[in-house]
Order: structure tokens, then C-alpha cells, then sequence
């Protein structure tokens, strides 16, 4: 039986983590707009914009019977796979910083990669639901799904982009671990996905660049080390406190991507060691309340969706923080809620408002 409150922890640290974006998206991106578009708020107004876009279907979504969207999981699917392939055709596809990652939407742009992480995620809910007994057979319970995974991740690799691919493989990975599949089962294909993201990495250029310069990005400081460098000279000017709202240095052209990929990074100059605990705390919080909604959720189809909604959230933010700090290559993966970006506020926030929606039917 539905309550008549959702998870109100959950809900402040939506709503906390969005304006935490929208703060940080007028501050770290005013430089970059003004050089741009002579307009310093142009991204900051394009990201209330998709806000209120992300509010209307997030309204639409927590107001459903959350259960109905099990019948609507192969056609998110189909819809998924068509506009993945849609992006890739020259004319059709449009190409920012070498990839092809866009649909042109009218006056707007929509990244279907973004769309897949979702979809994969609302796919395996139902499809865990429906064969739960079959998990522990490879052949009739796991290779079905690992086909269709393997192939958005694929189509996804051709736009490049193989953060965004590695990202939606680790939500299934977590999503069909939890799902029962043998132990055994489980490290061979995490062994044999490892060994496809190195060659991955190996084959092509300017991923092997981007993982010898993680090695040490001394070797070319202006060049392929530039970036993760200008990231941690920001996180160390923050200090503790940092150096007060709107005053990051960084941000003046030095920092590439500070609006999306190293918001991070401004946020701990401008706010300090303390800024950036903060926005960790709440994706903990975020991780807290996810995880027990799936706990207490009397039904696989609603508790594999929470998880897999708390997996992607948690996930990509754990990876952009862990690219900003230098623990790990660049991968171009955003900071969810933080980060300047349509496409990925929308569907971060509907997936979230499914994770209210279902914390409604959650009792104690």
C-alpha cells in the first residue's frame, strides 16, 4: 500500500544536490559562457530550463504506479537502441569534442547514451522480476541480458565514449550481482570485461595518453597532463575553507571543462575541503536512502530498481570525483546534479523521482 510521504531524507538530498549544481553551474561556467556567447548566465539559464523540463516528467513519474513501467521496459529499450544508432549516421548524429554523442532536437540537443543508462537499468529490474529462479543458469538466466548489454555498451563505444560505457557495465554488473547470479559466474565476466576495457584502452591513442599521463602527468604538463594538473592545483587553492564563492581562479580558462567534467574541482577551490565533503556526504546520503528503499521494498521488480537508480547515481559520481582527484584516467564522465548538462539532469531526476515513488510504498 502506497504512503502518502516519500523518503523526506531522500528528497532534501535531491533537492540539496541541485542547488549545489545550480550554484556551482553559475559560478564555475560564467567565464566560459561570457567567452563563448557574450552572455556569462547562458549556460546557468539553459540548465533552468532542462530544470523545469526534469521537473514536469519527474512529477509525471512519481505520480505513476511505479509497477506499470515493468510492461514498458522493452520498448524504453527499443527506443533506446534506435536512437543510440540514430546518433551514430553523419548528418543525423551531431559531433561535439570529437564524438558523435548528440541528437539535434529542435533548439536542443538530447544524448542518447544518457537515455541507455536508465534503460538498462529499468530492463534488468523487469527482467530479474520475471526470471529470478533463472539467475544462477548462465545460459537461460544471465546470457540474455549480458547480449543486450554488450550491445548498447558497443553502440555506445562507436560515438566514442567509453566512460559512459563503463559506467552503464558497472550498474549491471551491481544490478544482476544483487540479482542472484553465481559467485564463479560473476569474477570470470568481470575478468573478461576487464581485460575489453584495457584493449579498449590500449587500441586506441588517445585513451592509452590519457592512461599513461593518470601514470604521471608530469611527462607533458601542457599538454596531455594539463588537464588533471589545473584540477588538483584547484582542489589545493581551496584549502579548508576555500577561496569564498565565485572567486575561483581556475575557472578563468585555465581549467578545461569547469562547468561539467571539473566542476569538482572548482567547487573545492572556491568552497574548500569542507565544500567537498559536503557533496560527498550527500551522495552517502543519497547511497543510505537508496539502498534501504530496496531493502524494505516488498517486490524484485521495485527493490532492483532502486538499486540499479542508486547504482547509476553513485557510480558516476564516485567516478568524477575519483577523475578530478586523480585517482583514476579521464574518462569525461559528469558529476550527476552537479555538472552542467540537459540530457543527464533530466534523466537523473526522473530516475530519482522512481526512487521516491517507490520509497511511497516502503512501511517503517
Amino acid at each position: 500500500m502506497r504512503k502518502k510521504l516519500p523518503d523526506l531524507i531522500l528528497l532534501f538530498t535531491i533537492l540539496a544536490l541541485v542547488l549545489s549544481g545550480l550554484i556551482m553551474i553559475l559560478s564555475a561556467s560564467s567565464v566560459k559562457a561570457e567567452q563563448l556567447f557574450s552572455n556569462s548566465y547562458y549556460f546557468f539559464i539553459n540548465q533552468l530550463k532542462y530544470l523545469v523540463v526534469a521537473l514536469v516528467l519527474s512529477i509525471i513519474i512519481y505520480n505513476l504506479k511505479y509497477k506499470k513501467l515493468k510492461e514498458l521496459a522493452p520498448y524504453f529499450l527499443l527506443l533506446s537502441l534506435g536512437t543510440l544508432i540514430l546518433v551514430l549516421i553523419p548528418g543525423i548524429g551531431k559531433i561535439a569534442g570529437g564524438s558523435r554523442r548528440w541528437l539535434p532536437l529542435g533548439p536542443i540537443s538530447f544524448q542518447p547514451s544518457e537515455l541507455a543508462k536508465f534503460t538498462i537499468v529499468l530492463y534488468l529490474a523487469a527482467y530479474i522480476d520475471k526470471n529470478k529462479d533463472k539467475m544462477k543458469n548462465f545460459k537461460k538466466g544471465i546470457l540474455p541480458p549480458l547480449l543486450v548489454i554488450a550491445l548498447i555498451s558497443f553502440l555506445i563505444l562507436l560515438e566514442p565514449d567509453l566512460g559512459t560505457a563503463v559506467t552503464l557495465a558497472m550498474v549491471a554488473a551491481v544490478m544482476i550481482f544483487i540479482g542472484g547470479i553465481r559467485i564463479s559466474v560473476f569474477i570470470f565476466l568481470g575478468l573478461i570485461s576487464f581485460l575489453l576495457s584495457l584493449g579498449a584502452i590500449i587500441t586506441e591513442p588517445y585513451r592509452r595518453e590519457r592512461l599513461l599521463t593518470f601514470l604521471n602527468p608530469w611527462l607533458d604538463p601542457l599538454d596531455s597532463g594539463y588537464h588533471i594538473i589545473q584540477s588538483l592545483l584547484a582542489l589545493g587553492s581551496g584549502g579548508l575553507f576555500g577561496v569564498g564563492a565565485g572567486n575561483s581562479h581556475q575557472k578563468f580558462l585555465y581549467l578545461p571543462e569547469p562547468g561539467t567534467d571539473f566542476i569538482f574541482a572548482v567547487l573545492g577551490e572556491e568552497f574548500g575541503l569542507l565544500g567537498t565533503l559536503f557533496i560527498i556526504s550527500l551522495y552517502f546520503l543519497l547511497a543510505w536512502r537508496g539502498l534501504k528503499i530496496a531493502a524494505k521494498v516488498d517486490d524484485v521488480f521495485g527493490s532492483m530498481l532502486a538499486v540499479g537508480i542508486t547504482s547509476m547515481i553513485v557510480i558516476q559520481a564516485l567516478i568524477n570525483m575519483a577523475v578530478v582527484t586523480s585517482l583514476m584516467p579521464v574518462t569525461g564522465i559528469t558529476l550527476p546534479l552537479i555538472s552542467y548538462g540537459g540530457s543527464s539532469l533530466v534523466i537523473n531526476l526522473v530516475a530519482l523521482s522512481l526512487l521516491l515513488n517507490i520509497s511511497c510504498y516502503v512501511e517503517g
